[in-house]
């Protein structure tokens, strides 16, 4: 089993990166949104809670499962040590199933990240982004309040890839990852 974290900012390509990986490889894409969307919807409100409990069920059951591995997307503030257990936590789950683990982090600028903050791809796929002005927004806070971009050499993983996507297309940043993980 493998599984691989792709970690970034709002908006820097993570589930894109990770749809364009899906297709040539056989892992899975698990995508943040596709717990928060569901919540979101059912509840009125973004409910922590209720969106770590699906995730952890979606992971506990995929674990042991006979699939070749997964994709997990997540906005990590690197300064947060809640969002470090968190990666502990998930990797606790599959670690008994002699799982390979990889991170990619996705770098790119604010103004480029605002720009795709308005993709199609988005926007079908995270119903609660399609309010450009109030996503937009949030996008801009959370670069106030959080730290999404690790320093250069903090990040100490076996199997770690930093990758600035700001010029590179998602498939090219796709196979740049299975060439590099041999996925």
């Amino acid at each position: 089993m493998k599984l691989l974290f792709i970690l970034g900012d709002a908006a820097v390509g993570k589930m894109t990166v990770g749809q364009e990986l899906m297709k040539i490889t056989d892992l899975r894409l698990f995508h943040n949104h596709m717990t928060i969307e569901p919540v979101l919807e059912i509840f009125g409100e973004f409910n922590t809670e209720v969106i770590f409990d699906i995730r952890e069920l979606i992971f506990k059951h995929f674990a042991k499962s006979d699939n070749y591995g997964l994709i997990f997307t997540l906005m990590m503030d690197f300064n947060d040590q809640s969002d470090w257990k968190y990666l502990e936590y998930v990797k606790d789950i599959f670690k008994p199933y002699n799982t390979e683990f990889y991170y990619v982090e996705l770098i790119s600028s604010q103004e480029i990240r605002l720009k795709r903050n308005k993709t199609e791809n988005r926007l079908n796929n995270k119903p609660s982004k399609r309010n450009i002005e109030l996503s937009d927004q949030r996008l801009l806070n959370d670069d106030l309040i959080h730290r999404c971009v690790s320093y250069e050499g903090e990040i100490k993983f076996n199997n770690y890839l930093r990758i600035d996507n700001s010029n590179i297309e998602a498939t090219d940043v796709a196979k740049m990852i299975k060439d590099k993980f041999n996925l």
